[in-house]
């Protein structure tokens, strides 16, 4: 059996070695996020716009019917709101529906959607109930149906995935008490005993965890005799001898989320249910959320949807001085930004997806910048849609329907939306994570320039790569296409942006360059600089996108005009942002708010915070997850 053992220690060094370990280290196929970053527009890798087969279609658009009607009729969202807990009879008739098994392949009973249509599906029942859209999404993006179908056996897929495709609810756990996005302290340990692992710790804000009936569980193997060790993946029932739910969390948005602190003790997982080989967790985890991540900002679209609906409703009945509200400047310039958001969100979101169904293209930047341009541009539509309802906005639906009013959640999706900017990799984490991604091709010809650890032999070969490449790339940055009056002349009125694009791109790879020539060794140290150079690029691929897609809907018939004029309102508002952005590169206080950062942590300014009464009580910051058995009842409960 396993004994207690104590979270590991790591230096910084040591945790970014494993996150970096566990990343995919090639790039087998053309990236477009990833070329725009070096500094090269490859609009023929989205251009003609990518599209689902007829059947595929068919399919889907099926399945969309069946679950809008759903939707329609069994969904209160505003009592699983008001009761906290989604009823048991709408999971139920979720599951009847196929709703569990959308992206599980026929054959094992799922309908086998594409990402285009699972995503549409999400922004569909999400808006019904977020709730429900994060228990699918959950379940599905990153349960156990998704590493299973990357990395599974044949003999696991046979055993869970008609399960996961109709009756069983899944759930990823990852997270503990003191780790977050830092892996390499994961305490939990997986040790070998036989056939089996024993599985033993504590994880923290497991989604579906209160009721999953399967568990994909990362636990740490110790290195022995015959096992390599390592973080590593596990399927396990969640049922098992040794486990208990804790804890059922309370947030402030997603009321309805089955969300909760799972123990494990002595818990026996046989070596069957390992996914992978030993030690290759982290690196199943992040394949596994490539296209995971993509859930998120299709719920943002859902959102950005159904605000554009109110904000546009509401605006034109409600008169202040003589005429409706959407009429004055002040609130009609945040319904413009609604409407351009929400269609370049939708941009992003399908052109992502369908490239992912595609399978020609590494899309890991682009699904990561989805989800970061999705989360925070959602919570900014839902911002501006509570703005402009005004008091009502903030009123909860219950009130305003006990009045006598329209029954508008708009407070509630405020407060729902604002996770998505933390869950699966918060924005400061994303931006790491894209930034690693965009500077990978500098990084493979000079890194070890930059390494502490190498060698003088192996810095001077370093030296001798990097001259190479750059003297190839960099004349490169000069001059292209978006200098060229008549380029892109097929996107009409679109054009001129995508020149922007194109310039623009180069001048953020060479204010990269710039950066890491200044920095070198110490350029990761700056996060704010990074963040903003990845922020500058989610505009970019989000104005591509919005402009590609806007051509599709011209060349189909479907709204063309509109699409452009959506298209052309929101290229010129993200222009602006991405100028601001620019001149925040080299203008900035990140010097100054470092230094008073100094001077909080050693308490010069605690002098400020008198004159308060501190609302919070005097428990630990972070709750103890030592090992052991539980001394809880097990609030686990199975949805029948």
């Amino acid at each position: 059996m396993s004994a207690p053992t104590q979270r590991p220690k790591v230096t910084e060094r040591e945790a970014r070695q494993v996150a970096e370990a566990a990343r995919e280290q090639t790039w087998r196929k053309p990236s477009f996020a990833k070329e725009l970053f070096l500094g090269r527009f490859r609009l023929d890798l989205i251009h003609p716009h990518p599209l689902p087969s007829e059947e595929e279609v068919r399919r889907g658009e099926a399945f969309l019917a069946k679950l809008r009607a759903f939707c329609e009729t069994e969904i209160d969202g505003r009592r699983i709101e008001r009761e906290a807990r989604i009823p048991d009879e709408v999971v139920t008739g979720l599951k009847e529906l196929g709703a569990l098994g959308m992206k599980i392949d026929p054959k094992y009973g799922g309908l086998g959607l594409t990402q285009v249509y699972y995503n549409r599906a999400l922004a569909l029942v999400g808006s019904a109930s977020p709730a429900i859209g994060a228990l699918l999404s959950a379940h599905q993006s990153i349960g156990v149906p998704q590493p299973l179908k990357i990395f599974g056996t044949q003999e696991q897929k046979d055993a869970f995935l008609p399960r996961l495709a109709r009756t069983d609810i899944s759930a990823f756990l990852l997270t503990e008490p003191d780790v977050g996005s830092d892996p390499a302290r994961l305490a939990t340990t997986a040790v070998p005993d036989g056939d089996d692992y024993v599985v033993d710790g504590v994880k923290l804000w497991t989604t579906n965890g209160v009721v999953a009936d399967l568990l994909v569980v990362m636990a740490r193997v110790p290195r022995s005799e015959g096992h390599k060790g390592g973080i590593t993946a596990f399927v396990v029932e969640a049922d098992s001898p040794g486990i208990t739910v804790e804890h059922r969390n309370a947030f402030m948005g997603l009321r309805g989320l089955e969300n909760g602190v799972t123990r494990f003790h002595g818990v026996r997982v046989p070596a069957a249910n390992r996914i992978g080989p030993e030690g290759a967790g982290l690196k199943i985890a992040l394949t596994t959320l490539n296209t995971g991540r993509l859930s998120l900002p299709a719920m943002c679209v859902g959102a950005g949807k159904w605000s554009l609906k109110i904000a546009r409703e509401w605006a034109a009945v409600r008169e202040q001085w003589g005429k409706p509200v959407a009429r004055h400047e002040a609130v009609g310039t945040k319904i413009s930004f609604i409407a351009a958001t929400t269609f370049a969100l939708e941009a992003v979101v399908d052109l992502s997806s369908q490239m992912a169904d595609e399978d020609r293209n590494d899309i890991r930047i682009e699904a990561a910048l989805a989800k970061l341009y999705g989360s925070e541009m959602g919570c900014l539509i839902a911002d501006e849609l509570v703005q402009i309802r005004g008091g009502r906005g903030y009123e909860t639906a219950d009130s305003l329907a006990a009045r006598g009013e329209r029954a508008v959640p708009a407070e509630q999706l405020l407060r729902d939306l604002r996770i998505n900017r933390i869950f699966e990799g918060s924005t400061e984490i994303m931006h790491l994570l894209i930034a690693r991604e965009a500077v990978d091709a500098h990084l493979t010809v000079a890194g070890d320039i930059i390494d502490p650890d190498k060698s003088l032999g192996d810095k001077a070969r370093a030296g001798a790569r990097a001259g190479g490449f750059y003297a190839r790339w960099l004349p490169k940055l000069v001059a292209g296409q978006g200098q060229v009056p008549g380029a892109y002349r097929e996107f009409g009125a679109l054009a001129p942006h995508l020149r922007y694009v194109e310039r623009t791109s180069r001048k953020l790879a060479r204010s990269t360059f710039y950066a890491m020539s200044r920095w070198q060794g110490r350029m990761e140290l700056k996060q704010a600089f990074l963040g903003r150079i990845v922020d500058i690029g989610a505009e970019l691929f989000a104005m591509s996108a919005a402009c590609v897609r806007a051509e599709l809907l011209r060349s189909t018939g479907e709204h063309g005009k509109e699409a452009y004029a959506l298209a052309d309102a929101f290229c010129r508002q993200s222009r602006l942002r991405v100028e601001e952005l620019f001149g925040r590169l080299w203008s900035n206080t990140d010097d100054v708010d470092r230094r008073v950062v100094d001077a909080v942590l050693a308490g010069r300014f605690a002098w400020l915070e008198a004159g308060v009464v501190d609302a919070s009580d005097d428990g630990p910051w972070i709750a103890d997850a030592a090992p052991g058995p539980s001394t809880t009842e097990n609030v686990h409960r199975k949805i029948p």
